[in-house]
Order: C-alpha cells, then structure tokens, then sequence
C-alpha cells in the first residue's frame, strides 16, 4: 500500500500524487510500488530492504543526498489463546530532497495517528521536525504499552495467587520477552537518537533541539521501566517457582505419610491372614485392635514432627 500526504491549511490531506514536501507513506509495499517510488523519487533500493527486514535494528544509513533512519517501534497482536502479545517493528523514514518517506512491513497505530490528523501542528514542509514528532509518538506509545504490560502482569500475579498453575508462569514468561524486545529496541533507539542529536546527519534547529532532548528524555524513562518491570516479573517468577516446588514437596511428605499409616493394618492382617500356628489371641477383634492402636501412635509420631 501506498499513500501521499501533505500539509494543506495545517492539517495533514491525502493528496493523489508526488508534490514537493510531500509525505509518502508505504506499508509492505510490493514490487510495483518500490518501483514507483523509485523511478520517480529516487530512492535507494536497498533502504526498502533495510526498511523491510523484520530483523533489522535501528541505524542510520547514508547514500549520496539521501538518509534513511531505522528505528524500532512497538507493536502488539493476539495469539492463538487471545493472550496480548508485545514485540517491536523497524520502521524506516527516508529523506529525499524535499520528500519524506515512511516504510514499514505492516500498518501501524502511531503513523495512523499522524495521518488521521490526531497529531498536531505537524507541518511536512518540516521534515526534521515532522521526524522528530513521530520520534516523540513512538516513545509515548513504548510507555504506553509498558503500563500495559504492568497492569497484564499484575492481572496474572493474581492468578497466580489463586491457582498456582503453570499457565500463568507461562502468561509471566511471555510478558519478559517482550520486555526483552522492548529494552533491546529502546537501547539501540537511543544511540541512534543520541547520534542525531549531535547535529552531523541532520541539520538542527533550537526548537528540534528541544523536542529530540523530549525524546531521549521518553526513551530514557521507558528503558528504566523495562529494567524495573524485568526486574520485579523475574523476582516474581523466581519466587512462585519456589512456592510452586515448594507445595509439591508438601504434598509429597503428606502422601508418604498416609501411605506409612496405611501399610501398618496391611501388614499385620497379612500376619494374621497366613495359615501359620502359634499367632498370638488369633480372633478378629485383636488384629484389628492391634493395628488401630500403632495407626494412631504413629499418626501422633508423624504430627509431631509436622509430617502431617
């Protein structure tokens, strides 16, 4: 898919083609649509594949008069148990002459907030401006998701309370990798921020300036909220574990305690049930007496030493 933009009377309009400061937006685009872009843009081909690789991290690559930015933004799915599932995108923003270019491999939430006029004052005739507010909308959306995540792990810590199953650990398991993705991407979305910032690649005005510091800012605090979070869930986990191995030793020790009770009548019924001569008081009611007295002094036994 393939969209044109542009600011007209300060707000973002899809327009029917390629103007000057024009936005183009292109989600997995196909072979015909690189093409285009191509031949009447100019762009290098091998930003597309750069833009298109799921397991690109962020960078920043130049060629000549045009500059691609790499940078990971958060997305979220279903699974098959319905269960949400965080991870991270790159997203690719290419600048050609007096055109910007965004690509990404599947059609995201924060660049529909751009194009659907959620975002203000957004001007395409100010790239690195226009740049840096998607920049600022992707760290927003990193905390965003990060308080979601918290909410969903402390949802499944009181499961976890309630049942103690391995489904939950497993709910936990997930919740830290995308934490993982989430610090992995964050990190290498600060050194291609800091990089930016230093004024080599792009040229920086006072007030860009002060939004990309925004965005380090943003992109600091979601890096120690990722560190926090994996802290706390692997702690948490740790420690269900243990609670979880724990119970099952419980439950081991009581089972071996029944099973000691239940072997003394079987084994003097065994005595008595043998065609043997010389059995002392062979009557029914001595036997079982017998065996009721050692249960119960045994039970005792075991109570004591907190067996039971």
């Amino acid at each position: 898919m393939i969209e044109f933009y542009k600011t007209i009377d300060s707000r973002i309009t899809p327009i029917d083609k390629i103007e000057e400061y024009t936005w183009i937006n292109m989600v997995a685009p196909n072979e015909k649509e690189k093409q285009l872009i191509i031949d009447q843009v100019g762009v290098e081909p091998t930003f597309f594949n750069a833009a298109l690789d799921e397991e690109e991290t962020s960078h920043i690559d130049t060629e000549d008069d045009q500059t691609a930015i790499i940078i990971d933004i958060p997305d979220r799915t279903s699974d098959d148990k319905g269960n949400i599932v965080f991870y991270t995108i790159p997203l690719a923003i290419i600048m050609k002459g007096k055109t910007m270019i965004t690509v990404c491999i599947k059609d995201s939430p924060i660049i529909r907030d751009f194009t659907n006029g959620l975002v203000r004052h957004v001007n395409t005739q100010y790239r690195t401006r226009t740049i840096f507010q998607i920049f600022y909308r992707i760290s927003q959306t990193y905390l965003t998701y990060l308080k979601q995540i918290d909410k969903i792990n402390d949802y499944a810590e009181q499961q976890l309370h309630k049942s103690m199953k391995n489904k939950e650990l497993f709910r936990m398991m997930e919740i830290e990798k995308s934490l993982v993705y989430f610090s992995t991407s964050l990190k290498a979305n600060e050194v291609t921020l800091q990089k930016i910032f230093r004024g080599r690649l792009l040229k920086l005005y006072d007030e860009d300036k002060d939004l990309l510091e925004d965005v380090l800012i943003e992109v600091k605090q979601a890096i120690e909220m990722c560190t926090i979070y994996r802290d706390i869930l692997s702690g948490t986990m740790d420690a269900y574990a243990s609670i979880i191995s724990n119970n099952l030793n419980i439950v081991m020790k009581v089972l071996t305690s029944i099973t000691i009770l239940m072997a003394i009548p079987t084994m003097i019924s065994g005595f008595y049930g043998m065609n043997v001569q010389g059995l002392p008081m062979p009557f029914f009611w001595f036997p079982a007496a017998i065996s009721v007295g050692l249960v119960l002094i045994c039970a005792l036994i075991l109570k004591k030493k907190n067996m039971l």
